[in-house]
């Protein structure tokens, strides 16, 4: 699930899918400590570079999460929020909770809302999760760019280390118009940048993300850039440097239990000398129909030959350069442009709990990507 909770928590505000159950475990004089979670199983079946149909019965985001807050005064509220993961598929094998997912602490009030720590990029928020913020498959974004240019290869998940070391202030809503700004700061002291691995940011670096939104009554435009500035690699195909940064616009109408939205996003590249763009243009909608959601999004992106054979695409393990982080899964020649779908449905079996099935297409060589999910979730 691409964010736990969010997505069943969107789907409850417009009257479908089941929404996070919390208990409170404290509430006095002011101090509130609630637990909650969830427990997440689903079966796939993916076709793999060659086109072959890979299946498994995986986890698909099983989560625990505390939160708290305790007022300080009548206008300043301290809170914090720490939810951790563990895969519910396998917890004899791989243990218990064993990897974290959001962590952070901070103050809001009439001032607006100041946190630090870990959590999903503005991007994501603002102009991702309007059009496919699924249960299991998700039509690509700068997120998934990140994580093909800067991957593993580097020693990191590029795309969940954007996730952490964050500071962040978003402004109280003033006649409709809200602002954020924060940086991720990483020092000279993280694993990734000591002189052992392959970065060109050595020593420490804040990078910049900022967005604005205006809203008024049912419909809402965001706008959001990062630069990406923790983020300049050697490439694996040679000594030349990556660099990216991304920006995106959303715009959305939520109408009774239908909510459509429409993206414009673009990772920028610059790779060699050369300036590419990465364009994507796509279009979601979800409907609440009594018993669950149905939704949808559909996704146009243009990327330019200029970002091609830079890093691995998810799924290779050559380095040569043959393969292209501009089609995410085939061979690279010239400009390429390609259309991407995701459609899904659930269907809630009661207020705690909803099953999904989803299928995608991403008309890649040899239909790698595509594939079918179902699943069920509980939450409390």
């Amino acid at each position: 699930m691409k964010k736990t909770l969010l997505a069943t928590a969107v789907a409850g505000a417009l009257g479908a899918s089941a929404a996070a159950q919390a208990a409170t475990v404290y509430n006095q004089d002011g101090t509130q400590l609630d637990l909650y979670g969830n427990i997440q199983l689903a079966y796939k079946s993916v076709d793999n570079i060659d086109g072959n149909s890979e299946d498994e019965l995986f986890d698909n985001g099983s989560t625990i999460g505390f939160s708290g807050q305790h007022i300080i005064n009548p206008g300043l509220t301290g809170y914090f929020k720490a939810e951790l993961e563990h895969d519910a598929d396998e917890s004899k094998i791989d243990g218990g909770l064993d990897t974290g997912d959001q962590a952070y602490l901070g103050l809001k009030g009439d001032f607006g809302d100041a946190r630090v720590g870990s959590w999903d990029p503005l991007i994501d928020d603002w102009i991702q999760d309007p059009i496919s913020n699924n249960e299991y498959f998700d039509v690509s974004d700068s997120s998934s760019d990140l994580g093909n240019l800067y991957g593993d290869d580097y020693g990191l998940d590029a795309t969940a280390d954007r996730e952490g070391d964050k500071v962040q202030y978003v402004s109280p809503s003033l006649a409709g118009l809200q602002f954020a700004v924060g940086a991720q700061y990483k020092g000279d002291a993280e694993d990734e940048f000591d002189a052992g691995n392959d970065y060109e940011n050595q020593g420490s670096n804040a990078s910049f993300f900022g967005g604005l939104k205006y809203t008024v009554g049912a419909f809402s435009i965001a706008a959001v850039y990062d630069d990406l500035d923790n983020y300049t690699l050697e490439s694996t195909t040679g000594g030349d440097d990556i660099e990216a940064k991304a920006y995106g616009l959303n715009a959305q109408y939520t109408m009774d239990a239908l909510r459509i939205s429409a993206k414009a996003e673009n990772t920028d590249v610059d790779y060699a000398g050369e300036n590419g763009d990465i364009k994507r243009y796509a279009l979601g909608a979800r409907y609440g129909y009594g018993f669950g959601d149905v939704y949808g999004s559909y996704q146009y992106v243009d990327a330019d030959k200029e970002v091609a054979a830079v890093a691995n695409p998810a799924g290779y393990t050559d380095t040569t350069g043959e393969h292209s982080v501009a089609d995410l899964g085939g061979t690279y020649d010239g400009d390429d442009s390609f259309n991407e779908f995701v459609i899904g449905a659930t269907y809630n079996l009661s207020p705690a709990m909803y099953t999904f099935i989803e299928y995608a297409q991403y008309d890649r060589e040899n239909d790698f990507g595509d594939g079918v999910s179902v699943g069920a979730l509980y939450s409390f």
